[in-house]
């Protein structure tokens, strides 16, 4: 079975960069018929969580919110089996738990899949952007 481990959460400064990393292990492409669909999310507390990024198998297909838009940049090595979330331009309001997600529906476009659809999850990394 898939299991996805962040890691590359940290504190930092405004303006700070930090790039997270989500590794996946189990995987089998036999199995899966393609790479997975993979989300970034995040959930800081007493809120809900909220979708970051997404991106296709391929690297093609990339999404991204719009209070994130221009300063996160979302990739993928698939021979490494990691999507990476490189955030430049830190804000305090980044403050969250980011989670990276994998799911097995096909689709042409990332952003078609909602959070319900992703079944594997991983355990979460801290992000704290504080002067």
């Amino acid at each position: 079975q898939l299991q996805l481990v962040e890691s590359g959460g940290g504190l930092v400064q405004p303006g700070g960069t930090l790039r997270l990393s989500c590794v996946a292990s189990g995987f089998s492409l036999e199995d899966f018929q393609d790479y997975p669909i993979v989300g970034w999310f995040r959930q800081a507390p007493g809120k809900a969580r909220e979708s970051v990024s997404c991106v296709s198998p391929s690297g093609a297909s990339i999404n991204y919110a719009g209070s994130v838009k221009g300063r996160f940049t979302v990739s993928r090595d698939n021979d490494k089996n990691t999507v990476y979330l490189q955030m430049n331009s830190l804000k305090p309001e980044d403050t969250a738990t980011y989670f990276c997600a994998a799911t097995t529906v096909r689709a042409e476009v990332c952003s078609m899949i909602s959070e319900f659809e992703y079944r594997y999850w991983g355990q979460g990394a801290q992000v704290t952007v504080s002067s």
